[in-house]
Order: structure tokens, then C-alpha cells, then sequence
């Protein structure tokens, strides 16, 4: 006797394994046809980076008292105090390097350096007048053979050299040659009173004496 087979029926679902389905699932989707209005790598980066602001805003706000008000407010204080320094102190000095030579153009005498630092404080431009006048200063000493005539040296390294021969105006040297750097490196502005100061200076040394180098023989200067 035979018998017969129950017929297949077309609605029993295909029951497929797990994996291989998942992966099937993923190279579909993996087509470019489902990414065609995707944003591109650079807008991804930029929504995760607003993502990470966002929280670290929302962070903040309640870690502050009053929340975003409190958290804004105190933002507000830190950029008035940080641009009040910076009204006050202006750009940090930099630190002079070698390169940073005191004579910027060829070689003019000390005589023609204070007629330009004369004509610029005659106008007003008092950082120029301090450049310059400084700037007759040491080559004043270097036509007097207090200082050794030699390129590329700074304001710095004059002052501190000439202090050796010229130890009354030692500490006005150092003055004049930290306000030469803080107008020409600093970002300082000058004003007339340090351009007098430094002006001062000048005839003080037209006048002073050089003191002798004993340190060879012990005599007395």
C-alpha cells in the first residue's frame, strides 16, 4: 500500500540560519545605492564634534550653579579679565635671539640716528624715536671705541657690554635696551616720557668717562 505524501504547502516560512541572513542583510545595505545621500566624511566628523560640544555644554551647565545662565556668566568674566590682561600687558615680550640685530639697515653714524629720532619724535612716533635713539646710542659708543664695532649684535648684548666700561649708566642701559625690545619685539607702545628717558641718556653718556679695565693688572681705574 502507498501513501501518499501531504502536500508541501507555500506558507510555511523558509526558516534561514541567523548568521548567513545577518550577513546577506549587511552586504545589501552595503550597496552604494543606499548610500548615495550619505554625508560625506568631513560633515560626519563636524556632527560628531557639535554632538561632543553639545555634551560637554550640558555637562558643565549642570555641574554650574544656575545652569547655563551661571555657566555663560562665568564665561563672560573670563574673556573680560583675559582681554583686560591683554589691554594691560599687551603681546608677551619675546626673548631675543641672535637674529635679532639692533641695526635693521646699513651702516648710518650716531649723528644721523639722532637727527631721525628727533624727526619721528617731532611727529609723534614715539616707538620709532625710541629705535633710533637707542640706536644712536650704541653706535655713539662704537664710534667712541667704548664698544667694538660688530654686526648682529642686540640691544641686550650693547647694554650689557657698555655697562662694563660705563658702570654709573649700567642700570639706564638696561633700561633703555628692555624698552627698545619691548617696541620692537613686544608689541609695546612707547610714549614720549620713555623716549626722554633714553634721550637723557644719551647726552649722560656723551659726557661720561669709560672706565679702565683693571681686571689684567689690579691698578685702580
Amino acid at each position: 500500500m502507498i501513501t501518499a505524501r501531504p502536500p508541501i504547502r507555500d506558507d510555511v516560512p523558509v526558516d534561514v540560519p541567523r548568521v548567513p541572513a545577518r550577513e546577506a542583510a549587511e552586504r545589501e545595505l552595503s550597496k552604494p545605492m543606499y548610500h548615495e545621500n550619505d554625508p560625506n566624511l568631513l560633515q560626519r566628523a563636524l556632527d560628531r564634534f557639535w554632538e561632543w560640544v553639545g555634551d560637554l555644554l550640558d555637562t558643565a551647565s549642570g555641574a554650574t550653579p544656575g545652569g547655563l545662565v551661571g555657566l555663560l556668566a562665568i564665561a563672560l568674566v573670563v574673556i573680560a579679565v583675559i582681554g583686560a590682561l591683554w589691554w594691560r600687558l599687551g603681546i608677551p615680550q619675546r626673548i631675543s635671539t641672535p637674529g635679532d640685530s639692533l641695526f635693521a639697515e646699513g651702516l648710518r653714524t650716531a649723528r644721523e640716528h639722532r637727527a631721525a629720532a628727533a624727526r619721528h619724535a617731532s611727529a609723534g612716533r614715539w616707538n620709532q624715536a625710541v629705535q633710533e635713539r637707542m640706536r644712536a646710542i650704541v653706535r655713539s659708543l662704537e664710534e667712541r671705541t667704548v664698544l667694538d664695532p660688530r654686526p648682529g649684535r642686540t640691544a641686550d648684548e650693547a647694554a650689557s657690554e657698555a655697562g662694563r666700561s660705563l658702570p654709573a649708566q649700567a642700570d639706564e642701559l638696561r633700561v633703555a635696551a628692555r624698552t627698545f625690545d619691548d617696541v620692537t619685539y613686544g608689541g609695546r607702545t612707547a610714549d614720549e616720557s620713555a623716549y626722554r628717558r633714553i634721550e637723557e641718556l644719551d647726552a649722560s653718556l656723551e659726557r661720561a668717562r669709560p672706565a679702565l679695565d683693571t681686571s689684567a693688572t689690579g691698578a685702580p681705574a
